[in-house]
């Protein structure tokens, strides 16, 4: 069989019909089942037109390999990292490609107790055998398969049991009024924050939700939900402003990100709420590890420090965070790119977590969230992350290097490469994913010295 492409180093996203359909679909299930061995799996997917019919040639694969699937039909991701470890199954796969554009389709894997598979961890052993499979399927399955070893089929709804695990992050009792616009982009968060609204009116928490974007829709009539784009922002914004909300949350297709916006309508980077959440939890449970990624670490750092926590830096990407979080037993873990990851959520990620606890956070300290992060960001102005498409990205950061590492205080290779100086950092990495290399710069108390370095450094690299 011909290579598929569709495999990248966390997940599989393809193209629909080039790279990645049905047939494709059943074959990578049947190579799963061979590589994992498993007696059961739980699988979701998103509101993308072809998820269902995707998700059912992945079930047919199982079965044919007599694994048991537990269909929880539309899912975000998290909910298969939560029924995963609460079903106690041997894995889960999740259909979605969460902010990819309308004509791809995915697929993202987990084993028992919702550890992640990637590319160093068994994806390429699934791709070599899937690679290696073929069958003449009728009906979508394997007619030399016996239908009495076939496994069974079962659909199960554990929204509740996961709901009720999202709140007990928070203490329901210290929430005052609030009003939140919240914004799935007509993805697939819309059920959940239902069916938390509902858990929160049965505890008399006064939380108030302003809906918009909100019914999932596959056709995405407002756009592919990806907050993390400055043009997707002002619908969030605006809301925000118009209904004078005290914040603003937007989640991507499959809301394993989600995105805040303060009282102003101002979306607030994902840098400045790891800091928030890692001095929430330090305050819960002093002495405790945080697991933060390399790009932009000086508030952070410094709020772990004030809070007598311990710092562990690690690879940006969930397979490397989500494993450090477990070797260090981290009570939390956090990127800059809005991935937030929990102890208690099977140290998985989660974008239904942070905004409960920043609410919390609002509501304990009687306090706006502009001004629990305004002093932060002004403490620790920083660039946002910019992507440059390169053709050789090894080239480039190892000129960067040659020019900057002479008078720095300290470099890193922990990924890529980060450059401190006393008043400013950088930090130069390559995608894992992309052609792109990614810069991401901050400075101590000094947003013109970061201006200036910043353009320093794309015209230098532009120049190479």
């Amino acid at each position: 069989m011909s290579q598929l492409t569709c495999f990248k180093a966390y997940d599989i996203r393809g193209q629909l019909g080039t790279q990645l359909n049905e047939e494709i679909a059943y074959r990578i299930a049947r190579a799963f089942a061979q590589w994992l061995k498993p007696t059961s799996i739980v699988l979701g997917g998103d509101i993308r037109a072809t998820s269902s019919s995707l998700k059912a040639a992945l079930a047919s694969g199982l079965r044919d390999e007599g694994v048991n699937v537990f269909d929880l039909g539309l899912t975000g991701t998290e909910e298969i990292y939560f029924a995963t470890t609460y079903l106690k199954t041997s894995g889960g796969i999740e259909v979605t490609a969460s902010h990819n554009p309308i004509d791809y389709n995915g697929f993202k894997f987990v084993r028992e107790e919702s550890r992640p598979i990637s590319a160093d961890t068994g994806l390429k052993e699934i791709q070599a055998l899937a690679e290696t499979l073929s069958y003449n399927l009728v009906d979508g399955k394997d007619p030399s398969i016996d239908e009495s070893k076939r496994g069974k089929y079962e659909q199960v709804n554990t929204r509740e049991a996961y709901v009720k695990h999202l709140l007990s992050y928070i203490d329901l009792t210290t929430l005052k009024p609030l009003k939140l616009v919240v914004n799935p982009g007509n993805g697939v968060a819309g059920p959940v924050i239902d069916a938390l609204e509902k858990a929160l009116k049965a505890a008399n928490a006064p939380i108030e939700f302003i809906k918009i974007n909100f019914e999932p829709d596959g056709t995405f009539p407002n756009g592919i939900p990806n907050p993390i784009l400055v043009e997707n922002r002002d619908v969030t914004r605006n809301a925000v402003l118009q209904h004078k909300a005290d914040a603003g949350i937007a989640w991507d297709g499959d809301f394993d990100r989600c995105f805040l916006f303060d009282e102003q309508g101002q979306f607030i980077e994902g840098y400045y709420i790891v800091g928030l959440l890692a001095e929430a939890f330090l305050q819960k449970e002093q002495g405790a590890k945080i697991i933060l990624d390399p790009r932009m670490t000086w508030n952070t750092l410094e709020i772990i420090e004030k809070n007598q926590g311990h710092a562990v830096k690690t690879k940006a990407g969930h397979a490397f965070i989500k494993e450090s979080m477990r070797n260090h037993d981290a009570i939390y873990g956090g990127e800059m790119s809005a991935h937030h990851y929990f102890r208690d959520f099977f140290y998985c990620d989660s974008g239904m977590i942070p905004w409960l606890l920043v609410i919390e956070l609002m509501c304990r300290k009687q306090k706006p969230l502009s001004a629990l992060v305004n002093e932060r960001i002004t403490a620790y102005p920083s660039s946002g992350e910019i992507n440059l498409t390169v053709s050789d990205a090894k080239k480039v950061i190892e000129a960067v290097e040659k020019k900057y590492s002479p008078s720095a205080m300290q470099i890193e290779h922990i990924d890529g490469l980060g450059v401190n100086y006393e008043d400013w950092r950088f930090n130069l990495r390559s995608s894992n994913t992309e052609p792109v290399i990614r810069l991401n710069v901050e400075s101590r108390h000094n947003s013109s010295l970061l201006t200036e370095k910043t353009e320093e450094l794309l015209a230098f690299i532009k120049a190479i």
